[in-house]
């Protein structure tokens, strides 16, 4: 299986990622004309060698109409827009007021509109920004539409963001996992006054995952770094067995006693079994129609899988045995939404170690489009299944049945 492990054991923010990631490329420089040739306004990335504690790194820099902003993420809809988000630990921008703001709308119309990027990449982009756009709004008690992004800081903040999305679609890991997230200590300066580290923003961005604070005193896990693995991750912990094929250091600019960087490492692990959470309940009063209600919001909430059992319950009343397989890093979460959506009023945990196929997704060019492919594989078996909406597409436009559709794709 194709893993990526980042330790996180100096922070995280998104240039750092960006660097720690593109030095896993076997052509740094191709990929580099590649976001320079994105489209996003007035963006500029340059690649510069950087050595902290003697490892030499990769360190990104990214300039918006030629100027470098310090803070690299969003900014709440105020007037004083020195907003302290940034890895540097530099917070004033006295020059921000000559400068627009964008709502999300404005970001979304960006990246959809005129960023040479595929579907999928632009759909982990906007996710990303929406987890940043919606922990500013709660933290500052505002609707996700009322939040405004200060220009320079949106642009520079879509360009690490942009550019992390398009690295990991190209390495395609099967599985990412990273380190518990070193949030730094003490305090940070920023437009509303003196907050503690980590900042609200990455605070609630990384809500049920690990983190610490050390003894390291600064902020060294940004709200872009914090969205940007909280989306990526399958599981935060410590590293796994793994074979490792390339390794990379993305260099942050300020200098500490350990080494200011983000680890990559590239490799190949085995596949062996992995540890879930099964959390389940008993419930004898809800419909059918309201049952099913409930499992579509516990798989958007993140569970594994979900799957009911008919049951006899007490007094010989016929009930329903809810299943909810999860990770652990999303149990907190799926614990919450069986509350919120079933009538349970208790429920139950178990750990279970599962064992899975190597799974990939494959994309087609085919006479009727493009079809997706899963293939899995592992312990001596392989098999492929084509996408149902591919099929379903293929069937609707020619007039013929799925089995017809899908015969058609295996004569290909």
């Amino acid at each position: 299986m194709k893993t990526l492990y980042l330790d996180c054991s100096m922070g995280a923010a998104g240039d750092m990622l960006t660097a720690a990631l593109l030095e896993l490329l076997p052509d740094p420089d191709q990929f580099m004309e590649e976001l320079n040739a994105l489209g996003i306004p007035g963006v500029r990335y340059t690649r510069e060698p950087a050595v902290k504690c003697g490892i030499t790194g990769t360190h990104i820099s990214v300039t918006v109409n030629g100027e470098e902003e310090e803070s690299h993420d969003v900014h709440h809809h105020n007037q004083e827009h020195n907003h302290g988000h940034s890895h540097e630990h530099e917070h004033s921008h006295e020059h921000e007021h000559e400068h627009h703001h964008s709502g999300l709308h404005d970001i979304e119309h960006i990246v959809r509109e005129h960023l040479h990027l595929s579907r999928k990449v632009q759909d982990d982009v906007m996710a990303v920004y929406k987890l940043i756009a919606g922990a500013e709004s709660k933290v500052h008690g505002r609707t996700v539409e009322e939040v405004h992004f200060h220009e320079v800081g949106a642009m520079d903040a879509v360009a690490d963001i942009a550019a992390v999305c398009l690295l990991m679609d190209r390495l395609s890991p099967d599985n990412i996992v990273v380190s518990p997230i070193h949030v730094g200590s003490g305090q940070v300066r920023c437009a509303h006054g003196i907050l503690p580290v980590p900042a609200p923003a990455t605070a609630h961005i990384l809500s049920g995952v690990p983190i610490y604070g050390g003894s390291v005193r600064g902020e060294l896990c940004t709200p872009t770094g914090a969205a940007l693995l909280r989306h990526f991750a399958h599981g935060f912990g410590e590293m796994p067995v793994m074979r490792t094929t390339a390794i990379g250091y993305g260099m942050g600019k300020k200098d500490f006693e350990a080494a200011n960087c983000v680890r990559a490492m590239l490799g190949e692990t085995e596949s062996v079994q992995e540890e879930i959470c099964e959390l389940s309940c008993n419930v004898d009063d809800m419909t059918g129609e309201a049952v099913g209600f409930a499992m579509e919001q516990l798989f958007e909430d993140g569970a594994l899988d979900v799957y009911t059992v008919p049951i006899g319950m007490k007094k010989s009343r016929p009930g329903i045995l809810i299943h909810v397989m999860c990770r652990e890093s999303d149990r907190e979460k799926i614990v919450k939404s069986i509350f919120r959506h079933t009538t349970t009023i208790g429920i139950r945990e178990s750990r279970l170690h599962r064992y899975v196929l190597d799974r990939r997704m494959e994309t087609l060019d085919t006479p009727y489009g493009s079809v997706r492919r899963k293939v899995s594989s592992g312990y001596g078996v392989e098999r492929r299944k084509y996408e149902y909406n591919d099929l379903a597409r293929i069937a609707k436009e020619n007039h013929i049945s799925i089995a017809e559709a899908e015969s058609l794709m295996e004569e290909l």
